[in-house]
């Protein structure tokens, strides 16, 4: 009805500021139709109305096709998890470098810094421009034995791994486990199953893909964010107006308050028996660990260090005592 009624009012605006431009917006949401994610670029696409873009929404349950749509020009727009939107931009998709966004005020603050005129720079490569970032929520690790806890006993487990996802892939031969090849579509199975010992997964993961199952009675999962999962807005950028993506980045980026209190609906649908809580010590081995594999991908090209360097100051100034602020590190 909202998008009805503004179409019927931006009417005769049109003679005047020229027709909409019609464009297709190729929406990946787990849930498909019926998710949140997708729900809420319902709403983008009528405020986009006003910036003289009018989106048809096709909503893709497989990521893949999703951004294989946009790569072959069958989407003028496209939404996909951080991890995917390397290619099109190195900056953004350094938002889940492993161990960056400790907290939800960090993730926030992350945001709010893209959203900003000054960082407009950054969100143009090539062809390609990031329109806007939403969070997602912390990304945990799921392990079918609790007792599993440390660094060291990650050794010579198997652990679903994102077959896509370099820096995953990388921690995961860092701490001498067993790499199993996996996807979005085919991780919890396998946890469930018994075909790993652990799998990584934000909370949204937990009652949709059962994930519980493979939890059982001696499952747990690890109260420590091993990085934070966003969903980023990717345009053609040729096909929008010239101030289309700054407009859409701090849009999206005033409903971040919203978007978390989907991720703490999801949160409290896990039942607390599961949760483990690190001793200082491991937190403290776990936070070294993530900022070694960090900085070799940084080094290796994998991670953009301008990045890595926002979101260290953005760290610090929520932890000025942790070590790597007192000791100016990374």
């Amino acid at each position: 009805m909202l998008r009805a009624l503004l179409l019927m009012a931006l009417g005769t605006s049109q003679l005047a500021f020229g027709a909409l431009e019609k464009r297709t917006f190729c929406v990946y949401d787990p849930l498909g139709a019926n998710g949140s994610i997708y729900g809420m670029t319902k709403d983008y696409s009528t405020i986009a109305l006003e910036w003289g873009v009018d989106f048809h929404l096709r909503a893709y349950t497989d990521e893949k096709i999703a951004v294989d749509d946009f790569k072959a020009e069958q989407c003028d727009a496209v939404l996909m998890t951080g991890a995917r939107a390397r290619p099109f931009n190195k900056f953004t998709a350094t938002v889940e470098a492993i161990g960056g966004v400790p907290s939800d005020d960090v993730m926030r603050n992350l945001v709010n810094t893209i959203a900003s005129p000054k960082a407009a720079k950054f969100m143009t490569e090539g062809r390609y421009e990031v329109a806007g970032i939403l969070p997602a929520g912390p990304i945990y690790l799921f392990l079918r034995d609790r007792t599993v806890d440390s660094v060291e006993e990650l050794s010579g487990k198997r652990i679903a791994t994102i077959e896509y996802d370099e820096p995953s892939m990388k921690l995961v031969n860092h701490v001498g486990a067993s790499v199993v090849p996996s996807n979005s579509a085919n991780f919890s199975g396998k946890f469930n199953n018994g075909s790993v010992d652990a799998a990584y997964a934000p909370a949204v993961a937990y009652k949709p893909l059962e994930m519980y199952k493979g939890l059982g009675n001696k499952g747990g999962i690890l109260r420590f964010n091993l990085a934070y999962l966003d969903f980023q807005l990717i345009l053609h950028k040729d096909r929008f107006p010239a101030d289309f993506g700054q407009k859409s980045r701090v849009k999206i980026a005033s409903v971040f308050d919203r978007m978390r209190e989907y991720i703490d609906k999801d949160t409290a649908e896990i039942d607390d028996k599961y949760w483990v809580d690190l001793s200082k010590d491991d937190h403290d081995k776990y936070n070294q660990m993530l900022r070694n594999v960090r900085i070799s991908l940084r080094d290796e090209g994998v991670y953009d260090g301008n990045m890595l360097r926002l979101m260290r100051k953005l760290r610090c100034a929520e932890t000025p005592a942790a070590a790597e602020c007192v000791e100016k590190l990374e």
